[in-house]
């Protein structure tokens, strides 16, 4: 069942790349519109994660799975 539902979210993702891609090109009018949609939830998306790191920087090796202390 979570294999089902993670192939369904691939399949929306992709297809929403797809239409931003499309729509840059000039494609149709609803093209345009998903692909609006795509880009506003890659926002949220990334806006969800800067507030969700607890504060952390990009330089954090730890973060990486590095910093073993070596």
């Amino acid at each position: 069942m979570t294999l089902l539902i993670l192939s369904g979210v691939l399949v929306l993702v992709v297809a929403g790349c797809v239409c931003v891609v499309w729509a840059a090109r000039g494609g149709p009018r609803w093209t345009r519109g998903v692909a609006r949609a795509t880009l506003a939830a890659g926002e949220v998306t990334r806006k969800a994660n800067r507030t969700g790191r607890g504060g952390r920087n990009g330089d954090d090796v730890s973060a990486l799975g590095g910093g073993d202390g070596a």
